[in-house]
């Protein structure tokens, strides 16, 4: 079974149930559920589970290392680090415009990034979900399954991704934790071989990526009940935007709206991020918890990705995408949408537009040139952002005069979601399990709700100092040889 069902007794005569632990997502994760006798919830809680501390232990490293190292945060989306990373340290080598050949290749390895996780994302995790039911016979849920009962979906999203990953082959030099950006540039050029070989096959793509937004815009339309309403709730969202207002993955600044889609804030320069945003720890979870500051802690949490940037951009400059992004804006209404089943039709007009980009900066001459590398006044201090899959990416570095990394900051798109996935399953929870038997069907719509933001739970486990934390030393035998228990308040026993 994918769900673990535990049954544990507490002061208040509840009993917990656990999903433990959550399937088809990145990482490791578990939600518990406390239920009195008459299976009322009582509270449900999304808990990360794992530890990093990547933010801790490239200290004292090159600060040229630290592209490469950081991207082993995670296998399915080291891009995005490996490019917020290069970005922040542009400014450490003084690199304040790259040249067009390094900012292009840079773009291309993004947006392949994109497209290959997005369409790992639907494909093989969540059209399981959509196409077969949440409560389905859990044997098929599966890409097994989806590639015996639609062959087709299977396929498309099979060569959808491995387009993305030749992508990023060739200008990151190779699929996954790559070295293709450096601080200042890029280390290489596309030949025309590389630039032929990704051309004979993008048109095919972008048609696929097209039919992938049908796709599931059809589901939206076929059971709007559902989809409008299933772990809704209303809240705050930020995402980057271009310096026009136009969608932008790379490059750009900040804004945030309410829930009403009224502007918070823009044109908000991320090398303050700072001032914007604080974070929040809480003893349960290793995953902590930003919100805006001027809104406080209770009404500051928001959420990013594609559901708040297809919704807080003015426009996409690729003109099929665009099209789809009208009529999502046309279908959601007068209130921006706020349904969690959102975040997948979103997440195909982003992997649409991102095909198209791909196509374009392949028609580029400028992706072929050999001026890579710039470089200018020294700092001590960069902070880099982008739009990675899954939402708002900031790294944030200090060096010293040795050019050792002093600081580092991660804010990943997962801890932005955080809150916001977490009143998902509480919402879920109260329309589907609240008074009723549980079942694995049931608790799979838990899952469903964590699913739909695509979590990279991997890369957003870095809190340090306030979580509870057990060490033990084991032999070969596997007899404990020394046990270290740090409490909540901070305690080592």
């Amino acid at each position: 079974m994918t769900s673990l069902l535990e049954t544990a007794a507490n002061p208040d005569n509840l009993r917990r149930v656990a999903i433990d632990p959550l399937s088809r997502v990145e990482g490791h994760g578990k939600v518990t559920i406390l239920l009195d006798d008459k299976n009322r919830v009582h509270q449900v809680r999304l808990h990360i589970v794992e530890f990093r501390g990547f933010e801790k232990f490239i200290q004292g490293r090159p600060y040229w290392e630290v592209p490469v190292m950081v991207q082993r945060l995670c296998g399915i989306c080291p891009v995005s680090h490996h490019l917020a990373a290069s970005k922040a340290l542009d400014a450490i080598v003084g690199a304040k415009h790259l040249t067009p050949t390094a900012e292009k290749m840079r773009r291309l390895m993004h947006y392949g990034q994109i497209l290959q996780s997005h369409a790992l994302h639907l494909f093989y995790l969540c059209t399981p979900d959509l196409l077969f039911g949440f409560d389905s016979e859990i044997s098929r849920r599966n890409i097994a399954g989806i590639a015996e009962k639609y062959p087709d979906a299977a396929r498309r999203g099979i060569l959808l991704r491995k387009f993305g990953q030749e992508v990023i082959r060739h200008t990151a030099g190779k699929r996954v934790h790559g070295t293709g950006s450096v601080p200042g540039g890029v280390n290489k050029s596309l030949t025309q071989p590389e630039r032929d070989e990704l051309l004979k096959d993008i048109d095919q793509i972008v048609a696929w990526s097209r039919d992938a937004v049908h796709l599931v815009k059809e589901l939206h339309h076929q059971n709007p009940e559902l989809y409008n309403s299933f772990g809704a709730f209303r809240a705050n969202y930020m995402s980057m935007v271009g310096v026009d207002g136009s969608f932008d993955l790379y490059h750009g600044h900040l804004r945030g709206r309410d829930e009403n889609g009224n502007i918070l804030f823009d044109g908000f320069d991320y090398q303050n991020y700072t001032q914007l945003i604080e974070e929040e720890v809480k003893n349960w979870s290793y995953m902590k918890f930003p919100y805006l500051k001027s809104l406080g802690r209770e009404r500051g949490w928001y959420r990013v990705g594609p559901l708040s940037r297809i919704q807080n951009c003015d426009f996409i400059t690729t003109p099929l995408a665009e099209i789809e992004r009208r009529e999502f804006i046309a279908y959601s209404g007068v209130i921006p949408m706020h349904a969690p089943l959102g975040y997948h039709w979103a997440r195909m007009i982003e992997m649409l537009h991102a095909s198209e980009t791909i196509r374009d900066l392949l028609l580029d001459a400028d992706i072929t040139g050999s001026e890579l590398v710039v470089s200018g006044e020294r700092s001590f201090e960069g902070v880099g952002v982008l739009e990675a899959p899954r939402g708002t990416l900031i790294h944030h570095y200090r060096v010293d005069e040795n050019d050792l990394v002093t600081m580092c900051n991660l804010i990943v798109s997962t801890t932005h979601n955080n809150q916001a996935m977490n009143e998902a399953v509480r919402r879920v929870a109260q329309q589907y399990l609240h008074g009723h038997e549980i079942t694995e069907g049931l608790l799979n719509h838990i899952e469903v709700a964590v699913r739909a933001f695509d979590p990279c739970l991997s890369c957003a486990t870095h809190a340090l100092g306030k979580m509870p934390l057990e060490i033990e030393v084991l032999n070969e035998a596997g007899e404990r040889l020394s046990r270290r228990l740090r409490s909540g308040a901070g305690i080592v026993s």
